[in-house]
């Protein structure tokens, strides 16, 4: 969610699992006040709040620990995903995720798991070597200040590359569970404007393998075929501990219904007796 989706959130609410862990971005234009509110909410609600922490578009230390404060009080703070962020100059003095985990700030001000990025398919602006580098590197502080952790992936539209992805990380000594991005259902157009927002590959074949046409842009698809292809083909001793995370694109309710449907629909019946 946004911070900006309060209302959307408490719309939701009565679909979405106590407990669950909903993530507040760090937008341009929402000010520490909006987040904190979000948080907030996401906490009176019954869930578990994971804000953002955008390393780039923080102006200052001092704004870092505004914020940190800010949720700490509100006991809002034990878990926070740190994510470079999108803007091609930091508007301070951090440049990459792995500066703010490393100021020592996160476990002053009491945070207990930290969440950070993956990108199973590469990054459109970051090479792959130093994808590679910058995870191991947050993975590796992650444990230096024997934080609880995970990695959350871009989202995605064939699960090949994912399992692969998982593999290679786990051969590189990272074995933080690791939580799959999954576009919760949308209009295929809407799919495609974000994945090309975040350089996710959407090719002709990869599409038909996930359920829509690029010829047809006017339907609304769900991650059916991805799930159940990540699934047949999950292997723990390769692949570690792997859950998934769902981007919503603002449809909470819709996401969350949609998964209450999976879950009756492809969830095998206990045996009687």
């Amino acid at each position: 969610m946004t911070g900006k989706d309060v209302a959307r959130l408490e719309e939701a609410g009565d679909t979405i699992p106590p407990g669950t862990r909903i993530n507040i971005t760090f937008l341009a234009g929402e000010d520490t006040a909006t987040r904190l509110t979000a948080a907030r909410a996401v906490k009176r609600l019954g869930f578990v709040p994971v804000p953002h922490i955008s390393a780039r578009r923080l102006p200052s230390r001092s704004a870092l620990e505004e914020f940190l404060a800010g949720l700490a009080a509100d006991g809002t703070g034990d878990n926070v995903f740190v994510v470079g962020g999108d803007p091609a100059r930091p508007e301070g003095p951090y440049p990459d995720a792995l500066a703010v985990l490393r100021t020592g700030l996160l476990r002053r001000h009491g945070v207990r798991h930290v969440g950070i990025t993956g990108y199973p398919e590469g990054h459109p602006g970051i090479a792959g070597p130093d994808l590679w580098s910058a995870l191991t590197d947050k993975a590796a502080a992650i444990g230096a200040e024997r934080f609880d952790g995970d990695v959350i992936t871009q989202f995605g539209f064939d699960a090949e590359p994912v399992l692969d992805w998982l593999e290679t990380l786990r051969a590189r000594d990272v074995h933080l569970p690791v939580r799959v991005g999954v576009p919760g259902p949308a209009g295929v157009r809407r799919l495609l404007g974000y994945a090309t927002r975040f350089g996710v590959g959407t090719s002709a074949s990869v599409a038909r393998k996930y359920g829509f046409s690029l010829t047809n842009l006017m339907g609304t698809t769900g991650p059916d075929r991805f799930l159940h292809a990540l699934a047949r083909d999950y292997d723990p001793a390769r692949h570690g501990t792997v859950k998934v995370h769902f981007y919503t694109f603002g449809g909470l309710r819709s996401t969350a219904e949609w998964i209450n449907r999976f879950r009756q629909r492809d969830t095998p019946a206990a045996p009687a007796g």
